[in-house]
């Protein structure tokens, strides 16, 4: 199965490890993965700004990109979400939005594509360690990704994943939303964080890196020990030793 890897912004230039643990998990699941190198931001904080226009522009850029891929894949629910707004976004143009139709029928998050595309729910990931997963606003209320993540976490050897109090609030990111309402961002981060630290966790998981961004700068303020790890690579931590043992 041939997959073209968006990578994001954030990834970019902020986590590549989380692109790099990406590539890795999906062609250790038996996909070529290909880098389409025109890609560039997929047009959220101008959209979420109100800069249509030039959202517009980016979107078309991105259309452009990955117009010949069979499937796109990205470690960002946020980002996938955003292209599933390109049908909206460019519904007055009839040709475009024909175009970002087939673009949102192939665009996948990393663990919605493994789990429902892939059809695999256990990578045979191992990562010793209590943990608990933040799910993010965009994946969960745009893209719908719901169970995924879990079915994934639930079969790494050796994790013990505690549920988060109050698992569905914002961590107060929210794109340039936390750039904009800082003092109001700040309190929903530390919200968030209390309850983080509520579960003993030693390490918080999430999907998407603007939000592991906040949440891990905030506990990095603070001193806290508590660990910040993109699933990309939870889901990938282990998986080479373990297949090696099982040749």
């Amino acid at each position: 199965m041939k997959v073209s890897l968006f990578v994001t912004c954030l990834s970019d230039i902020f986590y590549p490890e989380a692109g790099k643990h990406t590539v890795e998990l999906l062609e250790k699941l038996g996909c070529e993965v290909d880098f389409p190198e025109q890609q560039t931001c997929c047009g959220q904080p101008a959209f979420n700004s109100g800069y249509h226009k030039e959202a517009k522009a980016a979107a078309k850029h991105l259309i452009e990109a990955f117009e010949n891929a069979d499937y796109v894949v990205t470690p960002s629910g946020s980002c996938a979400g955003m292209v599933h707004e390109y049908k909206k976004l460019l519904r007055d143009e009839p040709d475009w939005r024909e175009k970002a139709e087939r673009l949102i029928a192939k665009t996948y998050e990393l663990t919605q594509f493994i789990v429902n595309v892939l059809k695999v729910e256990d990578v045979h990931a191992v990562l010793p360690a209590k943990a608990t997963y933040h799910t993010s606003c965009h994946m969960t209320r745009l893209l719908k990704v719901g169970d995924a993540p879990f079915r994934l976490l639930n079969n790494v050897k050796g994790l013990e994943l505690k549920p988060l109090p109050h698992n569905y609030d914002c961590c107060g990111f929210g794109g340039t939303f936390a750039v904009k309402m800082t003092p109001i961002s700040e309190e929903m981060v530390d919200a968030k964080v209390k309850h983080i630290e509520e579960t003993g966790a030693e390490v918080l998981i999430g999907a998407d890196c603007g939000c592991l961004m906040n949440i891990g700068g905030r506990l990095t303020r603070k001193g806290s020990p508590i660990r910040v790890k993109h699933i990309a690579e939870v889901l990938n931590s282990g998986v080479k030793k373990h297949a090696d043992e099982n040749l």
